[in-house]
């Protein structure tokens, strides 16, 4: 074997024991798991405006899908991101912005200008928080289905199957977090404590800190 593959062995090596030691002396650290890329997507929102992935790169994205008709569960999870966008100020962000975006799963009849009409009668913050869908159904299976890896299945005459819940994404498209089952904890409290180490993250993760957060990442020392 080559002298480089060997440099290279030892330089990972070295990467762990640092890492290790670095993790050793800075804790406690807890990160959010990098699950996986978030998908690319080139929609339309409530103001007919486009809506991209790209558009949102470099703050943290709180993603819903549901449609305006929908009854319970739906409500409350309008209800949960209000809760949210009220007690952002108690988390300290950074000065990291973070926008909402609620996905609609029935782009026949959510059009934006039903879009807007949904977001003003539950006084939505349009500046933070968009409503968005496309008419390509395929590209919006794929999207949600397969990207953000949300069950819905639309069975005809307005009747839409869905799993409700949420999904976060940091500024580099990454999904940090999901949440699609009830815990102990309420949704908002959740979502707005892995808002709060997201941020920390982001803040601290330079020099030697980097090394630490990597650590917590190998390791697995995630927020619950």
């Amino acid at each position: 074997m080559s002298k480089h593959y060997f440099n290279g062995i030892y330089a990972f090596a070295a990467f762990l024991v640092i890492s290790a030691f670095a993790f050793k002396v800075i804790q406690p650290i807890q990160v959010l798991p990098r699950m996986r890329l978030s998908p690319a997507y080139n929609f339309i929102d409530q103001d007919n405006q486009p809506l991209t992935s790209e558009t949102l790169r470099g703050q943290f994205a709180l993603y819903s899908f549901t449609y305006t008709h929908c009854p319970e569960p739906c409500y409350n999870m309008t209800e949960t991101i209000r809760e949210i966008q009220a007690r952002l100020g108690e988390v300290d962000l950074g000065g990291i912005p973070v926008s909402f975006v609620t996905i609609s799963i029935d782009p026949d009849r959510d059009t934006p200008e039903v879009l807007r009409a949904y977001g003003e009668s539950i006084d939505a913050d349009f500046d933070h928080w968009k409503f968005a869908t496309t008419t390509n159904k395929d590209l919006l299976k794929t999207v949600v289905g397969a990207g953000f890896e949300t069950y819905y299945e639309d069975k005809g005459g307005g009747n839409i199957t869905f799993d409700p819940g949420y999904v976060l994404v940091d500024g580099w498209g990454i999904i940090r977090s999901e949440y699609r089952y009830t815990t102990e904890v309420s949704d908002a409290d959740r979502i707005l404590r892995h808002l709060g180490v997201l941020a920390e993250e982001v803040r601290n993760s330079t020099g030697s800190s980097k090394l630490a957060y990597e650590a917590a990442h190998l390791f697995l020392c995630y927020a619950p």
